[in-house]
């Protein structure tokens, strides 16, 4: 019997870029079918327009918002989202829009977002969801609730005062990995219309911030497809308090180069060494797709060190990704370790 043959990085490599297209494919084919039952939780409740002046207005409404979702939750028998909701009212955690429909829609704030004078939002990308905010497959920092707290920490451990507010932005849609929507950018095109809404409300609260977007995933896309879009009047003003935009595990942007995205932002990008997103077609053919590789050297992103993890690793804690977009969100280029 002859001896198994070794798998070679190359051959690895190859068999990750098949897998991948066979995944992307099978999107393409499956299919999604409601249950035909009608949602149970009610819609989101009136608040008033983002401003200074209304931050702790919306704090409280959101919370006796999250309360009668939790209550309609243990009613119906929801136990994950009962065990998500419950959690989100732990003392000292702060929602400025909550939206307990469908897959559920939630932005928190982590630090004091009216007077930071840096402010990071995390993008996060496909399988987002409501009982996915704060903890998925035993790695919480791979969420946006438990990634917004992976980075004010890890802001907190270089210097006591970290002047950061972080945004954990789960604003929109996310796709389903496992579904047409992801090789498209039609689920970013609407949610870079509510992020540049978001940003225009941010600079309400706090017009002096600086703002840098840490875009995960098919977060990225949201982020490019915003980047691409801020020239509307109404958010061209909040677009240039955006000084960084990072991606990472990025299947593309659907921009062809960072130039397209940062006229007035640094652009930068980084892969983990086992992220999947590495074998994904780089690609964008009459809508399908979504362009080129963010870390190729093509594009003209500025590349930071993404360490040897996978595609849900980038915050974790002590981990040199973690650390990276840390200093990004918080300014300070110089600090970032090029990759």
């Amino acid at each position: 019997m002859p001896p198994p043959r070794k798998t070679t990085p190359r051959r690895a490599r190859r068999l990750r870029r098949a897998l991948a297209c066979a995944v992307s494919i099978s999107a393409l084919l499956l299919t999604t079918a409601g249950t035909g039952h009608a949602d149970p939780y009610a819609a989101p409740a009136a608040v008033p327009s983002l401003t200074a002046s209304t931050l702790d207005v919306r704090f409280a409404t959101e919370r006796r918002s999250i309360e009668e979702a939790l209550r309609t939750a243990r009613s119906v028998g929801d136990g994950r989202r009962a065990r998500a909701l419950a959690a989100f009212l732990a003392p000292g955690r702060r929602f400025l829009y909550f939206d307990p429909r469908g897959r559920g829609r939630a932005i928190e704030v982590v630090g004091d977002l009216a007077h930071a004078r840096r402010v990071a939002v995390l993008v996060p990308g496909a399988d987002t969801t409501l009982t996915a905010f704060d903890r998925r497959g035993g790695k919480p920092w791979s969420t946006p609730g438990g990634g917004a707290r992976a980075v004010y920490s890890r802001a907190r451990s270089i210097t006591a005062d970290p002047d950061l507010a972080v945004v954990a932005w789960l604003g929109y849609a996310a796709p389903k990995t496992f579904s047409g929507d992801v090789l498209t950018d039609q689920r970013a095109d609407e949610g870079a219309g509510e992020l540049l809404d978001f940003l225009a409300g941010m600079r309400r609260v706090n017009p002096a911030s600086r703002v840098a977007l840490l875009c995960h995933s098919y977060g990225s896309v949201v982020c490019g497809r915003a980047a691409l879009d801020h020239h509307a009047g109404r958010t061209a003003a909040a677009w240039r308090q955006v000084t960084d935009i990072a991606l990472y595990g990025s299947p593309g942007t659907t921009a062809w180069s960072a130039a397209d995205l940062g006229r007035t932002a640094r652009v930068w990008a980084g892969r983990g060494a086992a992220d999947w997103m590495e074998d994904v077609p780089h690609v964008r053919i009459l809508g399908l797709g979504l362009g080129p590789d963010p870390v190729s050297r093509g594009f003209g992103a500025r590349v930071f060190a993404a360490g040897s993890g996978g595609h849900s690793d980038y915050l974790a804690p002590g981990s040199l990704p973690l650390r990276n977009l840390t200093e990004i969100a918080l300014g300070d280029a110089p600090a970032v370790v090029g990759g």
